[in-house]
């Protein structure tokens, strides 16, 4: 069963599209990842689902309900959160501000109780917790913004480019995280530049090329395809 369907979708900035109707479907409790080349859309194609910009034409529905037209706050106490690219943190506020605001944001009843779970689940974290948020350092700013998306107990995770410049060791790190949390059962639709990494996690996944669908099929199938290969592992077919 879909709990994220997405029909014909058009969006863009201003006067430019870059959507051109896209379709795709996110099953309960798996991951779908988005893969393509930097411009494709695949940035744009969260900012949409997420409700950040407008969704000029087609529908998204999200936990049986329509989510196109709904404001992003509706969007993600409803369930579908976003970690965003470039984590964007609150700089000058502490660790546990960060968290606290995020669980306020999201209506809950058990804030305490959440960041206690949460530095109990990072525990990177717990020892910066009175730090700014500012002050760390790339990867802990990652594991911070994870924390800030789960403080909501999403259904649906959102995730813009979550290893982006971070260092080998940390992508494992953070690969580690996604899977983990898949595994709890949250669905997850990845956006990742690793497309070797995002194509192996993937139960389904979906090219992005110029703002449409190109190709989709099984993370394993697509990961095998010599095409794939080529244009997005960054490797010569024979």
């Amino acid at each position: 069963m879909a709990i994220l369907e997405v029909e014909g979708l058009v969006a863009g900035y201003g006067r430019i599209e870059v959507l051109h109707g896209v379709s795709l479907r996110l099953q309960e409790h798996s991951l779908c990842a988005i893969i393509g080349a930097n411009g494709a859309g695949k940035t744009t194609l969260l900012a949409a689902l997420s409700r950040l910009i407008p969704i000029r034409e087609g529908r998204a529905i999200f936990d049986g309900r329509e989510i196109t037209h709904a404001s992003s706050h509706a969007v993600a106490r409803a369930g579908l959160v976003q970690v965003p690219e470039g984590r964007r943190m609150l700089a000058g506020m502490s660790v546990e501000e960060n968290l606290l605001v995020a669980g306020e944001g999201a209506g809950g009843r058990t804030v305490g109780a959440d960041v206690a779970a949460m530095f109990e689940r990072f525990p990177t974290l717990a020892p910066r917790r009175a730090l700014p948020a500012g002050s760390l350092s790339g990867g802990e700013q990652q594991m911070l913004a994870f924390a800030r998306a789960l403080m909501a107990h999403p259904k649906a995770l959102l995730l813009d480019e979550p290893s982006m410049g971070l260092a080998p060791r940390l992508v494992e790190t953070v690969f580690d995280l996604i899977a983990e949390e898949r595994a709890r059962g949250t669905s997850i639709l990845l956006v990742e530049q690793n497309a070797r990494k995002a194509l192996a996690l993937a139960d389904h996944a979906y090219v992005l090329e110029r703002g449409s669908i190109s190709l989709e099929g099984k993370g394993a199938d697509l990961l095998g395809r010599e095409e794939i290969t080529a244009a997005y592992l960054g490797e010569a077919t024979p």
